[in-house]
């Protein structure tokens, strides 16, 4: 065979493995686990981290308001500095909406070795915490959630006995854009993160989504976060990281109604997305970066170029092993797309679409070498010392 099919015949082999050794990432069948109504419902703070939110806080802090739960609950609204008036029309939306109480925190400016969104959590939990709730439901100021999403999450932590519930918000999807790379971002995290592995009996693999996490109050303790995180890029896996390393019980699933309503029509807007996290999650090693870069290659761009380059020089093994790799790939990507009620050929895109994060991973490696580590709302964090689990 030429040096190209033996290639196509790796990336086949890489898919193969893929398919059945990585946690079954593809299915999207990790929901809530079952759920019993509990004899007593505990008490729960929500606390809503926020920082120029104003745009998007009239479409998901009311859905927040109206939570229907037995127990006592309230939510504590972080305004994390902001310039647009977050936190006014924050006091606002509670009063014309009521529903669950709402204290608004203004801690200003983070500490020095504080990344923002966990110093607002800092000082919106030890706010929630005077109250000894049992649970916090961490949650961004972007995630609308559906009327019994506060009670579902606490009955699925209460019968099975778990410290940290997340559930991954599904993304908006409406422009062509949000389209292509929405619901491949949660395909390659799944793929990253199996979420079958994660919930595993005695699994020691841990991560958790940011936008959406039940934390019981006394496992936060005994993790000492958010202090023992607080230089984390990417808070929502340290968490579970730091919570799974104390003995803590943890579950990462989807979401059936619990949805952000940020858009991001551009490219632009989903590249910032991506890239500001990019290379801390390689935890900026130039080596990590370019094994990354070559394994990116090898599964998703070698199938579709050794399928053109096979049939335009007469190699049918070549071309035969990369349109095997190709419909494997588009296969698994298929779940992922009907869970986003996305039309079924977008599978074929996958490769074009791996390019796209590609060149954002390489673009945030690069920034972080200038010197303008990860940014976001006016921030911008250069690597700890110690990047830990960040």
């Amino acid at each position: 065979m030429s040096a190209l099919a033996w290639i196509a015949v790796g990336s086949l082999t890489a898919w193969g493995w893929l398919l059945l050794g990585q946690g079954f990432f593809w299915r999207t069948d990790q929901r809530l686990p079952h759920r019993e109504v509990p004899a007593h419902w505990p008490d729960v703070a929500v606390v809503v981290p926020a920082r120029d939110e104003a745009e998007v806080l009239p479409l998901s802090l009311p859905t927040l308001l109206a939570q229907d739960y037995p127990g006592r609950a309230e939510i504590v609204f972080v305004d994390d500095g902001s310039g647009d008036g977050t936190g006014e029309l924050a006091l606002s939306l509670a009063d014309r909406h009521r529903g669950l109480p709402l204290r608004l925190v203004s801690p200003g400016e983070p500490e020095p070795g504080w990344t923002g969104k966990l110093w607002a959590l800092r000082h919106g939990i030890a706010a929630a915490r005077e109250r000894d709730p049992e649970f916090l439901l961490l949650t961004d100021a972007d995630i609308a959630h559906a009327p019994d999403s506060l009670r579902e999450l606490v009955a699925a932590a209460r019968t099975n006995g778990l410290d940290l519930v997340s559930q991954m918000a599904r993304l908006r999807v409406a422009s062509g854009w949000e389209r292509l790379v929405v619901p491949a971002f949660v395909y390659f995290f799944s793929q990253l993160y199996p979420f079958r592995r994660i919930n595993g009996s005695g699994s020691r693999a841990a991560a958790a989504a940011g936008g959406c996490v039940l934390l019981r109050v006394e496992a936060a303790a005994r993790a000492g976060v958010p202090d023992s995180i607080r230089h984390a890029v990417i808070d929502d896996v340290s968490l579970a990281r730091a919570v799974r390393g104390t003995g803590g019980r943890i579950w990462l699933g989807l979401a059936d109604r619990v949805d952000s309503v940020r858009p991001y029509p551009r490219l632009a807007d989903l590249w910032r997305m991506v890239s500001r996290s990019a290379y801390a999650q390689l935890r900026h090693s130039p080596p990590l970066l370019m094994a990354t870069v070559a394994g990116l290659a090898l599964v998703y761009l070698v199938p579709p170029a050794a399928l053109a380059a096979g049939l335009l020089t007469h190699d049918p093994a070549a071309a035969w092993a990369g349109a095997a790799a190709w419909a494997v790939m588009a296969g698994t990507y298929l779940p992922m797309l009907r869970y986003y009620r996305q039309p079924l050929p977008l599978a074929l895109t996958l490769p074009f679409t791996a390019v796209l994060y590609l060149l954002m991973t390489v673009d945030s490696a690069v920034r972080h070498h200038q010197g303008r580590g990860a940014a976001w709302k006016g921030r911008t964090y250069a690597a700890p010392e110690v990047a830990g689990d960040a």
